[in-house]
């Protein structure tokens, strides 16, 4: 990170309802549904973790207790559980609700629902070195539609030579928004926890100029219905065989 140090702080939005993802979340939240061995979450704060993350704030909605139960197990980073049982607040009303944990530092935020696997330096540790607080509010890691699997939809930013994002709006040349960030907590200023989506901070970080991406480096992983689990499991085993 430029001129600090990188943030020791991570906001894992793990609130969803997973719907998409029925039967098998008839049962289990979504974050807990296993793919080669792991749970989803667990591939998040695994990368957390490894990135120096000191304490994840996990949000929970549906199904919480699991979510609860299964991350009392876990050590690295510390957890601390950021309650939305009674109402869900989407994904920046869930981190506006966060910020008395988050602190008023830089921090990473991770969705819970997608994973990556690292080729080379470890991506979030390559995001934090790519942050510079004088020109970005927000700062996203993107994926090439090439690295990917489970995807489905189209593209959504495009990447100026300087880093820079615009929406993509549809076009093929684009990049994925791979679900991680660092974000600046001043973006919150006055924020509510109502809900409300993160999208309105990533226009808002556009038409400031100070909405920056970095194309990580390895294989992005979505699992967004059941049938996405086999291909996952399969790109996992065959990033494995090619590490070896």
């Amino acid at each position: 990170m430029t001129g600090t140090t990188r943030p020791t702080v991570a906001m894992v939005l793990a609130a969803g309802l997973g719907k998409r993802m029925r039967p098998i979340t008839d049962t289990i939240p979504k974050p807990l549904v296993p793919i080669a061995g792991k749970t989803l979450l667990d591939w998040g704060l695994d990368s957390l973790d490894q990135a120096g993350v000191q304490k994840a704030v996990v949000n929970v909605h549906y199904l919480p207790d699991q979510i609860v139960r299964h991350l009392a197990a876990r050590h690295h980073p510390k957890i601390v559980i950021s309650d939305e049982s009674d109402r869900l607040l989407d994904s920046a009303g869930g981190i506006v609700k966060a910020l008395p944990e988050l602190g008023d530092k830089p921090f990473y935020i991770l969705n819970a629902d997608t994973f990556w696997l690292d080729a080379g330096s470890p991506n979030l540790e390559r995001l934090a070195l790519a942050w510079d607080a004088t020109a970005m509010d927000i700062l996203i890691m993107l994926a090439d539609l090439s690295s990917t699997t489970g995807h489905s939809g189209g593209t959504d930013f495009l990447i100026a030579p300087d880093g820079r994002l615009a929406r993509a709006k549809g076009d093929p040349t684009g990049l994925i928004y791979a679900g991680a960030a660092i974000v600046a907590p001043s973006i919150f200023a006055g924020a509510s926890a109502e809900p409300h989506s993160l999208n309105a901070y990533f226009d808002r970080a556009i038409a400031a100029g100070r909405l920056f991406g970095m194309t990580m480096q390895g294989h992005w992983i979505t699992v967004g219905t059941p049938d996405a689990i086999a291909p996952a499991e399969a790109a996992v085993r065959r990033a494995l065989t090619d590490a070896q």
